[in-house]
C-alpha cells in the first residue's frame, strides 16, 4: 500500500511536470527542454540529501555502469515523450503513454520473473480498454500521414513507452544495491550531460516567464524521480505500474480548468473503467496479503 501510494504521489507530480512543459515549452527543442528539466531536478533532490544527511554519502555507488545505462535510456525516453507532448494534444500523448505500465508488466514477468498472475493481467487490459474508450474519437493521428507533426507526435510517445517501460526494470534492478537519492541523483546528472549534445542543434533564448515555468516542471520532475524510485521499494513494479492510469483523472481536471477541454460520455465512462481497474489491484493485493500473513503465522515456530 505505501509502494501504490507513493506511485500515485508520483504520477501527481509528473503530471504538472507535463502541463508546464506543454503550456510553456513551445517551440523549444526537445533537448534543451530535457537539460532544463534535468538540470533544474537536481534541486529537489540535493534538498531531499540534505535533509536525511546524505550529501556526502549519495555520491558512492557500487554499479556506476549500471546508472550511465539507466540514464541513457531514461534521456532518450524523456526526449521522445517531450517532443510527442509538443506535438499532440496532451490527452492524446497521455492515453498513448499509458503504453508503458503494460510492458512494464510485461517486462517484469520476462526479465525479472515477478509473478503475474491472471488478476493482475486482467485488470491491466481491463484498463487499457477504457484508455480506448477515451481515446477513440480523438485518434485519427494517422489519416494525415506518417510525415504529419501528429503522426511523428504519436509514434515518439510509443518509442517513449518502451524505453520508459526499460527504465523502469533497471531502476527495479538498481534498487537492490543503491539507494534511492543515489539513482535519482545520478540519472538527473547523467540526463542534464547528454542533453547538452543537442545544444549545436538549435537552442533558443527563453524569456524571464518560460523559463521560471521551465524551472517548476524541473522540480516538479525531480520531486516525481524521488517519488517514483521510492515507490519500487516497498512493491514488485507489475504491483504498482496500473496505477500509472491514475494520471487520466488528473488529465480530466487539468483540461478542464486549464485548457477548456469539457469531458465528454465516452472519457466519463472509460475513466470509470480505469479506475475501477485500479481499485480491483488495490483490493486483491490487499486480500493477497492477509493470505500471506496468515500463511507465515502458521508456518512460524511457537515458543
Amino acid at each position: 500500500m505505501i509502494g501504490i501510494a507513493l506511485k500515485v504521489a508520483s504520477v501527481t507530480v509528473f503530471v504538472s511536470m507535463s502541463t508546464l512543459i506543454k503550456s510553456s515549452g513551445e517551440g523549444m527543442p526537445a533537448g534543451q527542454i530535457v537539460f532544463l528539466r534535468s538540470a533544474f531536478a537536481i534541486f529537489p533532490i540535493l534538498i531531499f540529501l540534505a535533509v536525511r544527511g546524505q550529501l556526502d554519502t549519495a555520491w558512492r555507488t557500487s554499479s556506476p555502469l549500471s546508472h550511465v545505462m539507466r540514464g541513457l535510456v531514461g534521456v532518450t525516453a524523456m526526449a521522445l515523450g517531450f517532443y510527442g507532448i509538443m506535438r499532440l494534444p496532451l490527452p492524446d500523448a497521455i492515453a498513448i503513454g499509458y503504453a508503458m505500465p503494460l510492458l512494464t508488466v510485461v517486462f517484469a514477468a520476462l526479465f525479472l520473473g515477478e509473478t503475474v498472475r491472471i488478476f493482475r493481467w486482467s485488470a491491466v487490459a481491463v484498463g487499457l480498454g477504457g484508455v480506448l474508450i477515451i481515446t477513440w474519437p480523438r485518434l485519427s493521428l494517422f489519416s494525415q500521414g506518417f510525415g504529419s507533426d501528429e503522426a511523428l507526435g504519436a509514434l515518439a510517445v510509443l518509442a517513449s513507452a518502451a524505453l520508459g517501460a526499460t527504465a523502469m526494470i533497471l531502476v527495479r534492478k538498481l534498487v537492490l544495491t543503491e539507494r534511492t537519492p543515489t539513482i535519482v541523483l545520478y540519472f538527473s546528472l547523467t540526463a542534464t550531460v547528454l542533453s547538452l549534445a543537442s545544444l549545436p542543434f538549435g537552442w533558443i533564448v527563453p524569456d524571464w516567464q518560460t523559463l521560471m515555468l521551465m524551472a517548476m516542471a524541473g522540480f516538479c520532475g525531480g520531486l516525481g524521480q524521488i517519488l517514483l524510485t521510492q515507490s519500487y521499494r516497498h512493491a514488485d513494479v507489475s504491483t504498482i505500474a496500473p496505477f500509472e492510469y491514475t494520471s487520466i483523472v488528473l488529465g480530466i481536471l487539468i483540461g478542464y480548468f486549464i485548457f477548456g477541454d469539457v469531458p465528454t460520455w465516452t472519457m466519463l465512462v472509460g475513466t470509470t473503467i480505469v479506475v475501477g481497474a485500479g481499485l480491483f489491484v488495490i483490493l486483491r493485493e490487499h486480500a493477497l496479503g492477509l493470505e500471506r500473513k496468515a500463511q507465515r503465522k502458521l508456518v512460524t515456530p511457537q515458543g
